[in-house]
């Protein structure tokens, strides 16, 4: 969007060219009609529009000038729309800003003033679209691919922080769908390994049978089909990261050498005598429950006992506090701008559904429904329908009064300070309370600012 962009929609052409003129300093588009108007506000998006109410195929009348405001706030919301009418007019000026027009202006036009009345709108515009940068800035991104408000995650990232610089192995652990890969890389983007190769293998997605090729190699020869040498994933990490998901789908018969590996940090290719030795940093995840495997003998103790030298849990999405309005924002601002929608948030409706669906899938079946109802969306808000969320989905909520209270109360103070940019003393007028109340309720639930 080109915000120095004006459009001037005036079917009087000896008025469009004045206009043209008076406005130099901006790169101006001009139309004549509905059509005209609408195809350069696709193109262009300009960031202020004057329009005159009486247009072509009603020029004594309004008719046609509201069906054009009405559209161009529905394909750029945040366009400011300055609308022209009669000088004896006074009933239509305020109809047009109950529906969303910037300003009013009325005829004869006097450039010098007028042109006051549009560069407001422009720096206005400009103010605007400065604060919903910093807004998408403030969903807080505490490291880089995670995006998280709840206090519950800033917890996460500050063990990441604390374990990235190590060697040790990582175990992390969490539901599908919660983002482990994502806390891995993070992992290894502020390890002293950044530079060197990530290496990421899904035990889950190799069949048995070709596993111990895939992690260890094999040299020519050592089966049906191995026609040449070939390195295994722990050798191509070395130097950098392996990070290995789903490692309780490893069976059992490979897991004294994947043991060795990370004991002693050598492999040998499968058909091969020779060890290897690697330089690696071993992250393993799984969504596995690892204690009942080893109870039911479908994993070695002493594996599990190597492997988790440092644990990261990463919670379910419906246990983080605050982060599901706030994944949803960030991942419909992603969507939109990849599809060319114009989506100014969720309705209220559709913020309630959110939050009371389950999310088994987690953050990824919340993308990915987001990422539907954004295609599917009919204005610019999303709703309840366009998500595909029902009352019947929701889950079940705590019975117990002080339970209610406290996630009410918790929930409220998350909202009050990301709407008030993490600012105390605008979180507490928001909520009506004083600041030293606030500080007692921050220290009450955890919550860090």
């Amino acid at each position: 969007m080109n915000e120095q962009t004006l459009l001037i929609v005036e079917d009087d052409p000896g008025l469009r060219s004045q206009l043209r003129w008076s406005f130099d300093q901006y790169k101006v588009e001009t139309a004549e009609d509905r059509e005209a108007a609408i195809a350069v506000m696709r193109k262009h998006e300009p960031a202020v529009v004057t329009l005159d109410l009486g247009l072509p195929p009603d020029p004594g009348g309004v008719t046609e000038g509201f069906a054009v405001l009405k559209e161009i706030l529905s394909i750029a919301p945040q366009t400011k729309v300055i609308v022209l009418t009669g000088n004896d007019d006074t009933v239509n000026p305020v109809k047009a800003i109950g529906q969303g027009a910037y300003d009013f202006y009325q005829k004869p036009v006097e450039p010098e003033i007028f042109s006051f009345v549009v560069a407001r709108a422009f720096r206005l515009h400009a103010l605007e679209d400065e604060n919903r940068k910093l807004a998408r800035l403030h969903i807080s991104s505490p490291l880089e691919g995670i995006i998280a408000a709840s206090p519950e995650m800033h917890e996460v990232c500050r063990m990441v922080e604390r374990f990235a610089p190590t060697d040790m192995t990582v175990l992390v652990l969490g539901e599908s769908g919660t983002g482990k890969e994502v806390i891995a890389r993070s992992l290894h983007a502020l390890s002293p390994r950044a530079k060197k190769p990530f290496i990421a293998v899904n035990a889950a997605a190799i069949p048995e049978n070709l596993m111990e090729s895939e992690l260890f190699g094999h040299e020519k020869g050592a089966f049906t089909g191995a026609m040449q040498q070939s390195k295994g994933k722990f050798e191509l990490a070395d130097g950098g990261t392996f990070f290995l998901d789903e490692i309780g789908d490893i069976p059992l018969s490979l897991q004294p050498k994947l043991l060795r590996v990370l004991q002693e940090r050598v492999v040998e290719r499968v058909g091969g005598r020779q060890e290897i030795r690697v330089d690696v940093r071993v992250i393993c995840a799984t969504h596995q429950d690892i204690p009942k495997l080893i109870g039911e003998g479908r994993f070695r103790e002493d594996l599990f006992f190597r492997i988790n030298e440092m644990i990261i849990n990463i919670p379910p999405v419906r246990e983080r506090t605050g982060d599901i309005p706030v994944l949803g924002r960030a991942f419909m601002d992603k969507f939109a701008r990849q599809m060319h929608r114009n989506l100014l948030g969720f309705t209220d409706e559709a913020v309630g559904a959110m939050e009371a669906y389950h999310w088994p899938g987690n953050v990824r079946e919340l993308e990915h429904k987001i990422k539907r109802a954004v295609v599917m969306a009919e204005g610019s808000l999303i709703d309840a329908k366009a998500l595909e969320l029902t009352p019947g989905e929701c889950k079940p909520r705590p019975l117990s009064l002080r339970e209610v209270r406290d996630a009410a109360e918790r929930q409220a103070i998350c909202a009050a300070l990301n709407e008030a940019g993490e600012n105390v003393s605008r979180a507490a007028e928001l909520l009506e309370i004083t600041r030293p109340t606030l500080y007692a309720l921050l220290t009450k639930f955890n919550l860090k600012v």
